[in-house]
């Protein structure tokens, strides 16, 4: 059973294999361990991020495309429910009418994308998907009617997801049972099936050949495959992951603008986690996930403690100042390359493999 579901890709490292329960269980058990507003929001971001950053690890890791496209889908995704429920109303039909017509744009998109650009050089292609995104997100401020332009859309979701739905009128374990609860475990079951599900893409012979083509694309084109084929399939699988992700971004929540998921910023911050992670390795996106944004939502309160302790020491409390918090997220980075270079994940297999 569990090789089934994890597809014959097991962690193969012992304390690999104890940081992934250890963040399952984190998450699954996250509104309990850590009560709060802002601990659950980190919670959903990571569980939103776990699955953008596996699906462009999917074109980045496996198959070797470097695009800059990859927040675009993101971007659809995030307003084609954003836009399905403004227009249609707070129901489950507004939302399957805005996953589904999130999930068809993407696919004519990254179809048409992948069939025109993945025949040039790679950075020829990287710049390609970067001025199609720049592109989409001029067209997303500007079509305000249906966008909502620079001010974005904020909506309504079905009450069973609403804040306002209690259904239980005592707390379970110190933690009121209400919508914003239900929508987080509905993210995180959707996180769970979504990461699976590309676990199984990775590790099928499509997988294989994907992870030829990135070795050498000549000798794969030379013993058969259709290299064309192969990498704008993958293109396209990963714009649909992307879109998902977008989804559950807006779900969460219930506001989508081209800031809050059309960003380059969002961009960067992919090919970050999926370098902190590990590049081709499903994983190294939950790890990489965990790891980036508990840094970048706690560094400052960190900080801020530092700054305090440090008050009769002006130098060093003008260094922990919290305002510095990106150049303290910067110095972890190159750190964390300069001692992981495959990624946390790469470098714990290569550990155990010793």
């Amino acid at each position: 059973m569990l090789n089934r579901l994890l597809s014959g890709d097991y962690p193969r490292s012992k304390v690999l294999a104890v940081i992934l329960l250890a963040v399952l269980l984190g998450l699954a058990f996250a509104p309990f361990l850590f009560p709060g507003v802002k601990p659950l929001s980190v919670a959903a971001k990571v569980l939103v991020f776990v699955v953008l950053v596996a699906s462009f690890d999917l074109l980045l890791g496996y198959t070797g495309i470097v695009s800059f496209a990859h927040t675009m889908f993101f971007g659809i995704g995030a307003y084609g429910i954003a836009i399905a429920t403004t227009r249609l109303g707070a129901t489950w039909g507004a939302l399957a009418v805005g996953v589904g017509g999130a999930l068809l744009l993407s696919l004519l998109l990254s179809l048409a994308v992948g069939l025109f650009s993945l025949r040039v050089r790679a950075i020829f292609f990287a710049m390609i998907t970067l001025a199609v995104a720049a592109a989409f997100q001029t067209l997303a401020s500007q079509l305000s009617d249906f966008t909502g332009g620079e001010d974005g859309l904020t909506f309504k979701v079905p009450e069973l997801l609403s804040p306002s739905f209690e259904p239980f009128e005592e707390p379970f374990l110190g933690v009121t049972i209400d919508g914003r609860l239900i929508c987080y475990y509905l993210l995180f079951v959707t996180a769970v099936a979504l990461v699976l599900a590309l676990l199984r893409i990775v590790n099928s012979p499509f997988g294989r050949v994907l992870q030829a083509i990135r070795e050498n694309e000549f000798r794969a084109e030379a013993i058969g495959y259709r290299v064309v084929v192969y990498r704008t399939t993958s293109s396209v699988l990963s714009a649909l992951f992307a879109t998902l992700a977008g989804c559950m971004l807006a779900l969460w929540l219930r506001y989508n603008g081209p800031d809050t998921s059309l960003s380059f910023e969002i961009m960067m911050d992919c090919l970050l986690i999926v370098v902190i992670g590990g590049m081709g390795t499903i994983y190294g996106s939950a790890i990489g996930a965990v790891l980036f944004l508990v840094a970048q939502s706690y560094l400052q309160d960190l900080l801020r403690l530092g700054h305090e302790a440090a008050s009769s020491l002006p130098w060093l409390a003008a260094l922990l100042s919290p305002d510095r918090w990106l150049l303290w997220l910067g110095v972890l980075f190159v750190l964390s390359v300069y001692y992981f270079p495959t990624g946390v994940v790469g470098r714990l297999r290569a550990a155990a493999a010793h």
